[in-house]
């Protein structure tokens, strides 16, 4: 239910919406135009079989869950590639573990200015969680008028509202990614099983065998699991990716707020 959830929420999203509709046309109109050209076909009808060694008759010939299993591939590709820039710019300039290791040395030395500095220089999401808990550090850390575990808690609850709100941005979208790994090859066994259910349809209706023409058509058949496999893969390599950067932003950000935590401990 959860994930369900999610996938509506990531499709509200224009932008989300957008590439899904316009992957969709462009997958239709390759699949007619392009792979559907006469020219690749023999006699230059497309009810002929594909010529010898053209990859695109075979693939139209594949049937109408092509377009389909094309466009799941182009939206994995396009929600990748958009991952990849929103994660890099949530990771800022440098490395993640040397930007945390750099801030804890320089809270510990008492250098807060010098620490959100660095966070101005890094840029990001985890910069921005950091120097909105360094913020809240400078403030609480001025006010007599708090005890020790009032501080630390006023910290911790900044750094986890500052984490509450980029945490949306790194995951959005990384639903439909694992929604297309988890339907590409069912949508690519769809296509095959029909592609069989055909080709034994026509051979039964020849009433001799023809091995040859059960040999194209099972052949044919096939290329739906072949594109459903294939976005299957690059979706799971893509999401595993992605969520294992965003774990590492996020410890990174745990890391950060218990270290200006340790230091008000250890000032008080």
């Amino acid at each position: 239910m959860n994930n369900e959830n999610s996938l509506v929420g990531a499709l509200k999203s224009g932008f989300a919406t957008i590439v899904i509709i316009l992957a969709l046309v462009v997958s239709y109109l390759v699949y007619h135009f392009v792979l559907g050209n006469p020219a690749n076909f023999e006699g230059g009808n497309i009810e002929n079989n594909p010529l010898p060694g053209n990859f695109l008759g075979i693939v139209h010939k594949g049937g109408q869950i092509v377009p389909i299993l094309i466009t799941i591939n182009l939206l994995v590709i396009t929600f990748s590639i958009e991952r990849f820039i929103t994660v890099s710019r949530a990771k800022g300039r440098g490395r993640i573990e040397a930007f945390v290791r750099s801030i804890r040395n320089m809270i510990s030395a008492g250098n807060v200015d010098m620490a959100i500095a660095e966070c101005d220089r890094q840029r990001g999401s985890l910069a921005n969680v950091v120097k909105s808990g360094l913020e809240k550090y400078k403030s609480v850390d001025k006010d007599s008028s708090l005890d020790k575990e009032a501080k630390i808690a006023a910290v911790q609850k900044e750094v986890e509202e500052a984490t509450s709100l980029e945490l949306p941005m790194l995951s959005k979208n990384l639903v439909i990614l694992s929604t297309c790994a988890s339907i590409a090859t069912l949508i690519g066994l769809i296509g095959t099983v029909l592609g069989m259910i055909k080709s034994f349809s026509a051979l039964a209706n020849a009433g001799s065998p023809d091995t040859v023409a059960l040999a194209t058509g099972i052949s044919e058949a096939l290329i739906n699991t072949a594109l459903g496999i294939i976005a299957s893969a690059i979706a799971i390599i893509a999401y595993n990716f992605f969520t294992t950067k965003i774990d590492a932003i996020t410890y990174g950000m745990d890391e950060a707020g218990f270290s200006i935590s340790k230091t008000i401990a250890a000032k008080n």
